[in-house]
């Protein structure tokens, strides 16, 4: 388009000397400039050195890649067998009794027939508590109360007696407050299979053999001289121990004590025969019978499957949880007593120094 320079370009590009630009080519690239306002400057140009990049990531790349965050827990081992097996030869094979118990100075008793023997996990010493006359017995229940050292034993004949098993002496026997077997240690007006107090002491849920929970409120029944329930609950269909649902239910549920309404009702698959909630997680452990005859450790509250725990070759009736909730012992019809390290340590035990354990039972192989 510039015939000026073109023309020059042809007669005098061939005589040696360096193209310039013509008048007219420089004229328009000044106007070109003046109107695009370059001015011969540079668009991008770096006035200054770059900013350092922003460090995202410490130093010891390897070493952070592979921690965990502090919010994070890990997931607990859950051993899926037991610890230790024990013969428990002539236990009841009774779903309406209750005859494994865990007292709060870590001794652990058992019923085996007629009498009651005591296990301290803290020595390993063994003894024997009393032996039930034939016309008095078997065994249908036993309890530990509180301070751990005095224990009740119910029998099959109604009695109830109370014995220090420091001194191993028995203190007193209750009569006359029942009419049959004790299977749980209540007065109730058919037989009572399970028993469990609130956490705070206030309220006693009972469990019986016509599919009902009664609920007990502990100030109205020091009040009034006729103990009258604050709540009954009826939607079992079949006998309730420890608020889970024998053969013909197979349900665990969850009640509003204060309300009474039904939170959720989870159909397990087998009869429940004992329920142990954790003492230091939200999760809940259940006993079954047929078909597995399992313990199943559940999440609470979305009641998801944790872990199932096999060993037993007959309904598993009996729970006991030692002080610390480490330790769980079950005893079923299969004649033997196993004891499954299933909660996990408790954070205090874990922060402490460590030091050297017994593990409970360890010098014995059967009960007898």
């Amino acid at each position: 388009m510039d015939f000026d320079y073109a023309h020059y370009a042809l007669t005098e590009g061939n005589k040696g000397k360096d193209q310039v630009s013509s008048p007219s080519r420089e004229a328009y690239r000044k106007q070109l400039a003046e109107t695009m306002n370059l001015n011969h400057t540079r668009i991008l140009a770096f006035r200054n050195k770059p900013l350092a990049p922003v460090e995202l990531l410490p130093t010891d790349h390897s070493a952070s890649l592979h921690q965990q965050p502090k919010s994070v827990k890990p997931r607990r081992y859950i051993p899926q067998t037991s610890e230790r097996t024990l013969d428990a030869p002539d236990i009841v094979d009774d779903f309406y009794l209750n005859l494994l118990d865990w007292g709060s100075a870590n001794v652990l008793a058992i019923a085996l027939g007629h009498t009651v023997y005591l296990w301290d996990a803290s020595t390993g010493s063994t003894s024997e508590l009393v032996t039930i006359d034939e016309e008095k017995g078997p065994v249908t229940s036993i309890n530990w109360a509180p301070d751990g050292r005095h224990v009740a034993v119910g029998l099959n004949n109604s009695e109830v007696q109370l014995w220090d098993s420091g001194s191993n002496r028995q203190l007193r026997t209750l009569k006359g407050c029942h009419q049959s077997r004790v299977g749980s240690l209540a007065g109730h007006t058919q037989e009572v299979c399970g028993l469990k107090w609130s956490g705070s002491g206030q309220q006693l849920a009972s469990g019986g053999n016509d599919n009902v929970v009664h609920i007990w409120d502990r100030s109205v029944a020091s009040s009034n001289s006729t103990t009258q329930w604050l709540h009954r609950l009826e939607e079992h269909t079949s006998a309730v121990k420890a608020t889970g649902g024998g053969g013909g239910d197979r349900t665990i549920k969850f009640w509003n004590t204060h309300t009474g309404a039904c939170l959720n009702s989870v159909d397990t698959g087998s009869q429940v025969c004992s329920l142990l909630w954790s003492k230091n997680e939200r999760e809940l452990l259940s006993s079954h019978g047929f078909t597995q005859n399992q313990l199943t450790l559940w999440k609470y509250p979305s009641m998801v499957k944790m872990a199932e725990l096999t060993g037993h070759t007959s309904r598993v009736l009996y729970m006991a949880q030692s002080p610390d909730g480490y330790t769980v012992a079950s005893a079923a019809g299969d004649e033997t007593l196993r004891f499954w390290n299933v909660f996990g340590v408790p954070e205090t035990a874990k922060k402490a120094a460590p030091k050297a354990t017994h593990e409970p039972f360890s010098h014995v192989n059967h009960i007898c």
